[in-house]
């Protein structure tokens, strides 16, 4: 994408928004951005999805009631096209992505202006507060916001300001997207990762402010979260056959898992019909079983330590965190051996009759 593609922006901010199946979550997104006090123009361009459960209505209702609000179309429904027919219609200098899933901290903009001039990067985010209404949501919050769950990345509750890999959302000097060109349409998921991949390796920075803080609330069943994380995670793969070790080790880790699961599965079968036995059968069992056996202590210590909440909450830990670690790992081994293809993230959609990407 080249720099001459785009009038020159204007002084001020542009929030930007793609939505799919939000209905739920949509108003309290857009408030918690009209909200936002900040000393220059602002927009807020939602990028609508073919959505089947009234969230384009609601879209349509709240933008004529504010003239901040602008619409734009996205039928391919992709995050990433969303986010770049959003920004291409957007008319400031500095870009706010948004997520119909969370919520914006009060000062949140004005904030991120400011570590923006003061640190000089190219995009600024904070941190990822996850927060659920059910004992199922709570639960996967807790994850969210604990390495455990999610990896360790610093927008999952690090307290160390400094250059970070990539950034949450992220605050975006429009200037430098560009320059560098806007997400890849052909990346379906982790598509902000790459994004700043290129803006580091054009010698701009990225930065992490922990003051930053955005409210995200998960996926409301297990379904949903399994399909989630298992496009994630096929999308991550993509990524590793892209770019190699340019991602993070701790991505390794999920399928690493998955194939622990699968050798003790092989190896229980070939014990229990007598075909590994002896010797052979003992060392196979250490070293498959006992990481097993230390990963279920980890899972029910991460259930019962303190904090975990009600006892349904904690007992859906139980199954929460194995999901979450199984589904992405699976998702990853595909995405590696075979590419991401077309996998796609359906656990926003609605209904059947819901078109997919």
């Amino acid at each position: 994408m080249r720099a001459d593609e785009f009038s020159a922006p204007l002084p001020g901010v542009s929030f930007v928004m793609p939505v799919l199946n939000e209905r739920a979550y949509l108003e309290h997104a857009i408030a918690s951005v009209l909200a936002q006090d900040v000393d220059a123009p602002t927009e807020l361009v939602l990028a609508l999805g073919p959505s089947t459960d009234g969230t384009t209505e609601l879209a349509r209702r709240l933008a004529a009631t504010d003239d901040r609000i602008r619409l734009v179309d996205n039928p391919a429904a992709h995050i990433p096209v969303g986010l770049n027919a959003a920004i291409r219609a957007s008319r400031y200098g500095t870009i706010v992505r948004v997520d119909a899933h969370s919520e914006l901290s009060p000062g949140y903009a004005a904030l991120a202006l400011q570590t923006l001039e003061r640190t000089g990067s190219a995009n600024v985010g904070g941190v990822m507060h996850a927060e659920g209404r059910t004992p199922f949501q709570k639960a996967v919050a807790r994850l969210y916001n604990s390495p455990v769950g999610l990896g360790g990345g610093a927008y999952h509750g690090s307290s160390q300001e400094g250059e970070a890999e990539s950034a949450y959302l992220g605050v975006m000097r429009r200037d430098v997207l560009d320059e560098v060109g806007l997400f890849d349409e052909s990346i379906r998921r982790g598509e902000d990762w790459e994004l700043n991949l290129r803006i580091r390796q054009a010698g701009h920075k990225v930065w992490f402010d922990p003051d930053l803080s955005v409210t995200y609330w998960p996926r409301e069943s297990w379904l949903r979260l399994a399909r989630q994380f298992r496009a994630t995670g096929a999308w991550r793969g993509e990524l590793v056959r892209r770019f190699g070790r340019r991602n993070g080790i701790r991505y390794f880790a999920p399928p690493a898992l998955v194939v622990v699961v699968a050798l003790a599965v092989v190896i229980g079968v070939l014990q229990l019909t007598g075909v590994l036995s002896g010797v052979a059968s003992l060392i196979a069992s250490i070293l498959v079983y006992v990481p097993l056996a230390l990963y279920l202590l980890l899972v029910i210590g991460v259930a019962l330590a303190p904090g975990g909440g009600s006892v349904r909450q904690r007992a859906w830990t139980l199954l929460v965190l194995p999901t979450m670690h199984i589904s992405w790992g699976l998702g990853f081994l595909g995405g590696v051996l075979r590419g991401a293809r077309d996998t796609v993230d359906a656990s926003r959609l609605g209904t059947r009759n819901t078109p997919l990407p």
